[in-house]
């Protein structure tokens, strides 16, 4: 027997001009002596349909297509949230085959809640979902430090003195979020703390120092690998050394393209190196790169251009959420999906309005402002990064 690649091939002397080809489910027979390979994600997108591949763009919290979720409670309790499957949520999963949910405290109960959520969430879903969750440690966390978890409170990534307790601090983090079923944190924060009248990332941030925070980043994703957790980091091009809070309005970066890859971008290049799966693109409208004021996460310049072309960074790129001010105070749900699909990001992250946003990119396609090749080529990133994580059977 010799076996080539994933291929087995018995030989005979009687049988040696024909050998025997015993082909795996990703082999196809295309012509004769001709064999191709295929993956489970090129597999999986040549079967979905055009409406299934758009819902794969999207990671929304359940919420947005759970509009009954207030009628079922919790153990007698509301939540203020989807905290357990319904018949409608589990309706509209399938209708619109989301690419992931993002949980948030409403959603997030105590652990035998959370973890049957979870569970009846993707077998609910046509395609496995990435069940996201922002649990970067210290002030922003949605499980550490929740009574009914028993898991304490991490201290600020500020604090974090090494490289080995960033790398511990993405282990530990990476170890609960796996034992719930979550399999992807928007984490780590690469982000500078250099302007001391931010406040939207101060002590989220690992320090100043560039070279320094970013081999905290690089460690911490290496953490969070060991325990199969996708990593998002954020926020390219860097929230650090700006005024004023994209959640509430446009915010602005005055630093050229080489003063930002001589500080903010370093630590996202480690980040790369280390093999992060995704990068979050902010709203922040770097003037001086793009002349155009469009915010980094609906600009072509910034995103096709600059992290992907420029830095070389081929995995999957997420929006920063779409209900934050600096785009709902300035874009519809539609308008911003679309310009961001067009500037080359991947996955469009809670539009204020997703059934309107989800029907715009449709329609966007089909009406050919958006090639379906275009399409193809995200939804094709985001499956191999689900196979990759074995969430594609």
């Amino acid at each position: 027997m010799i076996l080539i690649g994933k291929e087995k091939i018995l030989e005979a002397p009687e049988l040696s001009a024909n050998p025997i080809l015993y082909m795996s489910p990703e082999t196809e027979l295309r012509s004769p002596g001709e064999i191709k390979i295929r993956s489970k994600a090129e597999k999986r997108l040549s079967e979905m349909t055009l409406e299934e591949k758009v819902g794969q763009m999207f990671i929304i919290p359940p919420e947005d297509i759970d509009q009954d979720y207030s009628k079922y409670p919790y153990n007698g309790k509301k939540t203020g949230g989807t905290a357990v499957m319904n018949d409608s949520f589990r309706e509209k999963l399938k209708y619109y085959s989301p690419g992931g949910i993002l949980l948030f405290s409403p959603n997030i109960v105590d652990p035998e809640q959370t973890t049957q959520l979870i569970r009846d969430m993707q077998k609910e879903s046509s395609v496995p979902m990435f069940i996201a969750v922002d649990e970067e440690g210290g002030a922003v966390a949605r499980i550490s430090g929740k009574k009914a978890f028993d898991i304490p409170d991490l201290p600020n990534a500020e604090q974090v003195k090494d490289e080995d307790e960033a790398y511990e601090r993405g282990r530990y983090i990476g170890s609960y979020l796996k034992k719930y079923g979550f399999n992807c944190d928007f984490a780590p924060v690469a982000d500078l703390n250099t302007n001391p009248s931010n406040r939207v990332i101060g002590k989220r941030a690992f320090g100043k120092d560039p070279e320094k925070v970013g081999d905290l980043v690089a460690s911490e994703i290496r953490g969070f690998q060991q325990n199969s957790i996708i990593t998002a980091t954020k926020h390219f091009p860097g929230h650090g050394d700006t005024r004023g809070d994209t959640h509430n309005s446009a915010v602005y970066v005055t630093k050229n393209w080489q003063e930002l890859l001589d500080c903010e971008i370093i630590p996202f290049q480690r980040a790369m190196e280390a093999g992060t799966d995704m990068i979050m693109v902010a709203h922040i409208s770097a003037e001086e790169v793009t002349h155009d004021g469009v915010p980094a996460s609906l600009s072509r310049t910034m995103i096709t251009g600059k992290l992907r072309n420029e830095l070389g960074f081929q995995g999957v790129v997420v929006t920063d959420s779409m209900e934050m001010g600096a785009i709902y105070g300035n874009y519809t749900s539609v308008e911003a999906a679309i310009m961001t699909i067009e500037a080359g990001a991947d996955i469009v992250l809670m539009p204020p309005d997703f059934v309107a946003a989800y029907n715009g990119l449709l329609d966007a396609v089909q009406t050919g402002r958006i090639p379906e090749a275009r399409i193809d080529e995200s939804v094709l990133r985001i499956l191999e990064l689900k196979e990759k994580y074995g969430l594609l059977e």
